[in-house]
């Protein structure tokens, strides 16, 4: 029985080790061993339960001149996934036959077929995106037609039209419902010629007429019931501020939702020698507004000095009324020298990392495609359909919502909302660094060499992923005791934020405690062993002097 119960009071002890070697394994492993392998940790999301008050719409994606297939099909791949809340897509109304961009530019009616797709293509577009929670917002040209020169009586989608004698047989109009002076606009100081001349040479419907209002207004209605989220309203400056408002109120009559409701963006472009009655404050009561002095700052401050980004918004629209953009397909073609684009190569993308970072207006970025000549159309493109998008090293579509620092930064932007820019840093040497609260960070270095930086930060310890320059966590920064240090590359960044994290916590107190708690516990296996092992040898003895 002796050696029966010896055995017996090993493998107890063994036992009691082996539970002791468990106890220092878990408490050397964190608990979220399993999430640190994986791209971000999303610890955090449960802090920020007050986000809900804050009223950002989100990010918006201009999908320039991309048919409706290839939207829909990226709603799903990457728009939806990738926290991209709205697309913009191109006017999808009839318009004239021809490659060039501007075509869609030239509507001939209301109907949805164009050479972007089908009316059958753009709602399943809209179905597919809403289900991956990306809305939908069209570009709408409701200031003209076509030009008073086209020669071509059938729009790409069919539509019957006669631009010589002024009439739009499927849109509903005839002769009297366009401004009838045959001239271009040319002194912008005069608001009656802004808004009643023709636009080059585009044939100016009459707005303030109750037949347009209508018309147009059931235009709205019908895409408002198909579910499209809002609306990009093009050349708006050309329209009288109280027509623009009667329009937007025969949408709403129209489709029974609130006019308050009606998301509407507004193409006002300002211009500090024009007519006051045509600036982009007189449009605030219908909606947003363009805010194009934004880009042009970005443009100067990144090729000049970015410490002046702390001020960027000063006297500008106000927050709640301006829709933002470092370019668009407009500024990018006719005003390429005040305004950075795909050109500016990591000046580009700089700058769009500080507008989704930075808390102003309404952030929408452009992906377009890759041109040398102003009216060159799409990759593909005929005069009466554009092609699927392919994206690629090779692909002339930019593709700018597939770019790592995009989805690192809209992520950023989602993380981060509601939350207010402090400890703003910078070095008068074309690198600056800020905190959005304590949930996210950004540092940028605008210059061609190397920053090694010390920043101050509000963020909570840990080590982060630099979602700038990867999306699988293969760049880390650590946050110690409120502080970054590290070296930034050149023309580069590091952004973080709290949903992607691979741990929280001070490093070097951690590894301080579990250094302890491993002593500490391989102490206690040894102490238990001896124990055990004197307890046995004691009972040996005493079944030995028994027999």
């Amino acid at each position: 029985m002796h050696e029966e119960s010896h055995s017996i009071i090993m493998k107890s002890c063994a036992i009691f080790a082996s539970a002791a070697a468990v106890l220092c394994m878990a408490t050397i492993i964190p608990a979220n061993a399993n999430e640190s392998k994986s791209s971000f940790n999303t610890a955090s999301e449960s802090k920020n339960k007050s986000e809900k008050k804050f009223t950002e719409k989100g990010v918006i994606v201009t999908a320039f001149q991309q048919n409706w297939k290839s939207i829909a099909k990226e709603c799903k791949e990457t728009y939806g996934p990738e926290g991209v809340s709205y697309v913009q897509v191109s006017p999808p109304q009839d318009h004239i036959k021809g490659n060039a961009w501007w075509t869609s530019y030239q509507p001939v009616s209301y109907k949805l077929d164009s050479k972007l797709g089908t009316e059958a293509e753009f709602k399943n577009m809209i179905t597919t995106c809403k289900a991956k929670k990306v809305g939908i917002i069209v570009d709408a040209v409701i200031n003209h037609m076509t030009g008073d020169g086209n020669k071509d009586t059938v729009g790409v989608g069919g539509s019957k039209y006669d631009a010589a004698s002024q009439t739009f047989e499927d849109a509903g109009y005839t002769k009297d419902d366009f401004h009838q002076i045959e001239k271009n606009i040319g002194n912008y100081k005069d608001p009656e010629e802004v808004w009643n001349y023709r636009l080059v040479g585009l044939l100016d419907l009459d707005t303030s007429k109750p037949h347009v209002q209508q018309v147009l207004g059931g235009y709205f209605a019908k895409l408002l019931k198909m579910g499209v989220a809002g609306f990009r309203i093009d050349a708006a400056k050309h329209m009288e501020p109280k027509d623009v408002k009667a329009i937007k109120q025969a949408a709403s009559d129209l489709s029974g939702i609130a006019y308050d409701k009606i998301w509407w963006m507004q193409e006002t472009i300002g211009d500090i020698d024009g007519a006051k009655e045509t600036q982009p404050d007189q449009y605030y009561g219908t909606g947003e507004v363009d805010e194009f002095e934004y880009s042009h700052r970005l443009r100067n401050y990144f090729y000049g000095s970015i410490e002046n980004l702390k001020h960027i918004t000063d006297n500008l629209t106000p927050n709640d009324k301006a829709a933002i953009f470092v370019t668009n397909w407009d500024t990018e073609r006719d005003s390429s020298t005040r305004v950075l684009t795909y050109k500016d190569g990591a000046k580009y993308e700089l700058a769009n990392a500080f507008m989704l970072a930075y808390p102003y207006g309404t952030p929408n970025i452009y992906s377009g495609y890759k041109f040398t000549q102003r009216d060159e159309s799409a990759p593909g493109a005929t005069d009466t359909s554009v092609p699927d998008v392919t994206c690629g090293k090779d692909s002339q579509w930019q593709c700018t919502q597939r770019l790592t620092y995009i989805r690192g930064m809209v992520g950023f932007y989602n993380a981060v909302k509601g939350t207010k820019v402090t400890q703003w840093q910078d070095d008068n040497d074309n690198n600056v660094a800020f905190s959005r609260g304590d949930k996210g960070f950004l540092a940028i270095n605008n210059t061609d060499k190397p920053k090694k930086v010390s920043y101050k930060t509000d963020l909570p310890d840990g080590e982060y992923c630099n979602v700038y320059v990867s999306s699988k966590c293969g760049s880390k920064v650590t946050v110690n005791s409120g502080k970054i240090e590290t070296t930034i590359p050149a023309n580069s960044a590091i952004a973080l934020h709290v949903k992607a994290v691979d741990h929280f916590g001070s490093t070097s107190v951690l590894t301080t405690v579990l250094m302890i708690v491993v002593v500490f516990v391989v102490l206690l296996i040894e102490l238990v062993l001896i124990l055990c092992k004197n307890k046995a040898d004691s009972n040996k003895k005493l079944g030995s002097g028994k027999n």
